[in-house]
């Protein structure tokens, strides 16, 4: 019987597969900040095509556009009545966080685009805060991070 059999030991083998853990967990835990960041960026990237549809769709349909946040349930809703079912229903992450500012989470786009309520409302997320500000005049608003 030949002695000089070719391969691997089993502690040669347990050395390369313990190295292969260690470089694939760190890559794990890198990855990590940037699906939160992603998570930002299409949550605010959906609400503000949300709020454009909302606005056009009243201008268009000529009728109001009441749009509702619901943060107790991480969803908001964009409808013509309580009654009818919504144009527009999100649901969002449960690592995103909707408060107040100086206008409510309630407000109406006008069937000329303008909107009946105008101010800020906060949305906080795991890395930063953002300040959506809905201007007096056109319904136009803009997001600003802080």
């Amino acid at each position: 019987m030949n002695t000089n059999q070719k391969g691997f030991t089993l502690i040669e083998s347990l050395i390369v597969l313990s190295i292969f853990m260690i470089i694939s967990s760190i890559t794990v835990f890198s990855l990590k900040p940037q699906h939160s960041a992603m998570e930002d960026e299409a949550f605010l990237t959906q609400l503000k095509a949300d709020l454009y549809y909302a606005q056009q769709y009243a201008i268009s349909h000529q009728h109001e556009v009441s749009v509702v946040f619901v943060p107790e349930q991480y969803r908001y809703n964009m409808f013509l009545r309580p009654e009818l079912p919504p144009i527009v229903q999100r649901n969002y992450s449960t690592n995103i966080y909707l408060t107040e500012g100086s206008i409510p989470l309630y407000f109406k786009f006008l069937n000329d685009g303008n909107v009946n309520k105008f101010g800020t409302f906060i949305i906080q997320t795991k890395n930063k805060i953002y300040v959506i500000t809905v201007l007096i005049g056109k319904g136009r608003f803009y997001v600003k991070e802080y």
